[in-house]
């Protein structure tokens, strides 16, 4: 399940990027695949976020951050921003970092 105006915010914010966007639901929420890559979702009411396990350590201090560890287990790549820390412009700050992070990628296909 997921918060679907949380999400709407996120396709707002995705709408601006020069990248084709696809929406899979997964995790029991939806993730947003930019360039064939999970990048950002949606999990209840908190942003799941793809920063690369430098980015992801490196965000832990920031206000609303928690590691992603839904499974048990923590995933040291991602991170959830808790609805609270997602207001105004920063959503769309945590969007573009994850975004900058997926272009460091290799291309797939």
């Amino acid at each position: 399940m997921f918060d679907e105006a949380l999400a709407e915010r996120v396709r707002s914010v995705l709408s601006d990027i020069p990248f084709e966007v696809e929406e899979r639901r997964m995790f029991g929420g939806l993730a947003f695949m930019v360039r064939g890559y999970m990048t950002v979702g949606v999990l209840g009411d908190s942003l799941m976020v793809k920063l690369g396990p430098e980015g992801a350590a490196s965000a832990l201090d920031k206000p609303g951050v928690r590691p992603m560890d839904f499974t048990g287990r923590p995933m040291k790549a991602m991170v959830f921003v808790d609805e609270g820390a997602l207001r105004g412009r920063r959503l769309a700050q945590w969007v573009d970092r994850a975004v900058e992070f997926m272009q460091t990628q290799p291309r797939r296909g």
